[in-house]
């Protein structure tokens, strides 16, 4: 067994292989949160967690770190603009992203750091990246000298002399316009910290540096973020680590953006479509499954039609589970191991379309198998399934789906109890031939959003598709 990943700085795929064998690291770029996320957000997030759900489903013991950018360029300007403290709005919006994270099932990381709590660690950088003459002081700001590292630009495979190097406001005093800011002079009004240079505050890259040393050591295993980090974020965290004298990170994986009409979902575009509203139109294991299915390099054009699609094949296999459990006479545990041909999809750097192919294939045998009325292939199949929706975070009968400590479980009691006594209306209206009665109680049910099928042991009901 060997697990496959496309690396970025490679431009192919590798075997992985641990810096410590039965132990993976993994750091992702989290939020930066001046606004509330939307589900390009949280794609990445959740593609991330079915990584880290397979390397803990072959047995690696796994560390995922995801930071949170709580102070930044785009927080400050809109506490600027609206009055409210930066510390507030990062605050809210870092909620919001966890609640986002939490509703489409991803496991929570091992340690999830602020940037505003790693001061003393960056100043720590900087003065040993000053020392061995890779960054330098000037006006109360401290830049990282692009050319004293001759690594720089090999993961976006770019060259210096054609380089544009983002710059903010107030960089002022730099040797090359293409050196970046570690860290910014402070500003009135602004929140700063003391530094040897002066007061000031971080810069983005320089956080993501920090927090990696700190919690996984000067060598990791995988850092992976949207690949739309690749430059410049990822690769000034690159020349900040090495030059600074750590390995850093082994492997990059970066994922693929969701688009709306061609284009990045941004905020800045005005085009997000924000978690907190899609939940409310869509069931979150819909949407984790219209989000984490498709392969996790690839980019997911946004619409409706899409995602009604998703619901749909969902509803397939949800249909199936319900079914096989009536059939057994009550719940089946998941098998021990998945089947190997999904397995070997999963190595093959996450092939996740792949792997789910082979979840509707053993839906469609199992369904069979239930034609055939025959119950052990049924059950057999459904452990199965079980198996391999429970690597993806898609297991409809896990606690996070099923209600766990909420009402979801009550609520699902008490309209099961309703739908169950208007169907006892429409076996009575059956039973004394009055039809046209139970016809429209039927076509009464679908209008509210429920499929009834009529089987040997009496009608059942699931909800359908929009």
């Amino acid at each position: 067994m060997t697990i496959r990943l496309y690396d970025t700085s490679a431009r192919q795929i590798r075997d992985f292989t641990p810096l410590k064998p039965g132990c993976v690291s993994i750091y992702l770029c989290g939020a930066t949160v001046q606004a509330a996320p939307h589900i390009g957000h949280i794609r990445s997030g959740l593609n991330f967690d079915i990584m880290r759900r397979w390397f803990a489903y072959r047995g690696y013991d796994v560390t995922f770190i995801r930071n949170v950018t709580d102070i930044d360029d785009k927080i400050l300007a809109k506490s600027a603009e609206s009055g409210e403290p930066w510390w507030s709005i990062g605050f809210r919006n870092e909620r919001a992203f966890n609640q986002g994270y939490d509703v489409l099932g991803c496991l929570p990381p091992t340690y999830e750091p602020r940037a505003t709590g790693h001061i003393p660690e960056m100043i720590e950088m900087m003065r040993g990246l000053i020392e061995r003459g890779h960054a330098y002081a000037a006006d109360g700001n401290v830049y990282f000298d692009v050319r004293s590292y001759p690594g720089y630009l090999a993961l976006s495979n770019q060259e210096l002399d054609n380089l544009l190097q983002p710059s903010g406001e107030g960089e002022t005093g730099k040797r090359d316009p293409r050196d970046f800011a570690m860290w910014k002079a402070a500003k009135p009004g602004e929140p700063s910290w003391e530094t040897p240079w002066g007061r000031g505050r971080p810069g983005w890259h320089l956080e993501c540096s920090a927090m990696a040393h700190k919690y996984l050591g000067a060598a990791f295993d995988i850092h992976g973020g949207g690949v739309d980090l690749v430059f410049p974020h990822h690769e000034n965290e690159i020349a900040q680590a090495k030059a600074y004298g750590d390995e850093f990170a082994a492997y990059w994986a970066h994922n693929g953006w969701v688009t709306m009409s061609g284009e990045k979902m941004s905020k800045s575009l005005g085009n997000s479509v924000l978690v907190s509203e899609m939940v409310k139109h869509w069931r979150p294991i819909v949407l984790r499954y219209y989000l984490g299915t498709p392969h996790y390099r690839s980019m997911i054009e946004y619409s409706e039609e899409a995602l009604r699609e998703a619901e749909s094949a969902f509803a397939r296999i949800e249909g199936f589970v319900q079914r096989v459990m009536e059939k057994a006479g009550g719940p089946v545990e998941p098998a021990p191991e998945v089947p190997p041909a999904f397995a070997e999809a999963m190595d093959d750097d996450l092939g996740v379309p792949q792997a789910l192919a082979i979840v509707h294939t053993t839906v469609r045998q199992g369904n069979s198998a239930l034609t055939a009325d025959d119950k052990e292939a049924a059950v057999a199949r459904l452990a199965e399934v079980r198996a391999m929706l429970g690597v993806l975070g898609l297991d409809p009968l896990d606690e996070q789906w099923s209600g766990g400590g909420d009402r979801g479980e009550d609520l699902h009691g008490v309209v099961d109890s309703l739908v169950r006594l208007v169907l006892e209306q429409r076996q009575a209206a059956r039973a004394r031939k009055d039809y046209a009665t139970a016809d429209a109680i039927r076509d009464q049910l679908q209008q509210s959003g429920l499929v009834i099928e009529d089987t040997p042991s009496g009608p059942r009901w699931e909800l359908g598709p929009r």
